[in-house]
């Protein structure tokens, strides 16, 4: 295995490193860059100083095209943008992922609750891969593939690796990003399960200055 050179400074050191394990998946391609780790977090100090290969913005809060907006200027890596799909749907959806699009955002991610249709509408205004959450093996996978979804959003916490199972025994070709969990053995067991990516929560930020103040104050 050929030694990858590694650059750094004493003002860049502390970062939010993904785990290192999740370069074993495929990783997915869009627009010629290869994606494997996505970071879930709106934070963007956080999104700022992390290796993660991309972001997933998404929120549990009706979604405003000034929060997409800001996060996509001030990210230095590509963003996935939660365009909504529950409460907020239909026309509202459409044009959240259209602004998404003009904006700069690589891909949208729609909620679990959002209807076929609104795949269907979404494939038909925008020109970057439409992306939906699935938290269970009842969840209507075939409806959505036929609806053209292109990336699949799993997080089914301890069912994950059951439901990235159910999805590659419909369809071996489709897209999915996973849910990891904290160590390398869930990691792994999604990657081995069929997902090309791992999405990972990174520590908030008050856990982050917490290990901060507790070195100062042993200073």
């Amino acid at each position: 295995m050929k030694k990858v050179p590694a650059f750094g400074s004493k003002l860049r050191k502390n970062i939010v490193a993904v785990p290192e394990i999740i370069d074993e998946c495929s990783g997915i391609r869009v627009f010629g860059q290869l994606l494997k780790s996505f970071l879930f977090s709106t934070d963007v100090a956080i999104i700022r100083n992390t290796n993660a290969s991309a972001i997933i913005a998404v929120y549990p809060f009706t979604p405003q095209p000034a929060i997409s907006n800001a996060l996509i200027l001030a990210a230095d890596k590509p963003i996935f943008c939660g365009v909504g799909g529950g409460i907020t749907t239909g026309s509202r959806s459409v044009e959240l992922a259209v602004h998404a699009d003009f904006q700069g955002a690589l891909g949208v991610v729609l909620n679990k609750p959002a209807p076929n249709d609104l795949i269907r509408r979404l494939k038909d205004r925008i020109d970057i891969p439409v992306t939906i959450t699935v938290v269970s093996e009842k969840d209507d996978i075939k409806g959505r593939i036929q609806a053209g979804i292109d990336v699949f959003n799993v997080s089914g916490a301890g069912k994950t690796t059951d439901i990235i199972k159910r999805i590659r025994d419909i369809n071996d070709e489709v897209a999915i990003i996973a849910t990891g969990g904290k160590t390398d053995e869930t990691i792994l067991a999604a990657i081995e399960a069929g997902a090309n990516a791992i999405s990972y929560t990174p520590p908030s930020t008050g856990e982050l200055f917490k290990a901060i103040m507790d070195r100062y104050r042993n200073e």
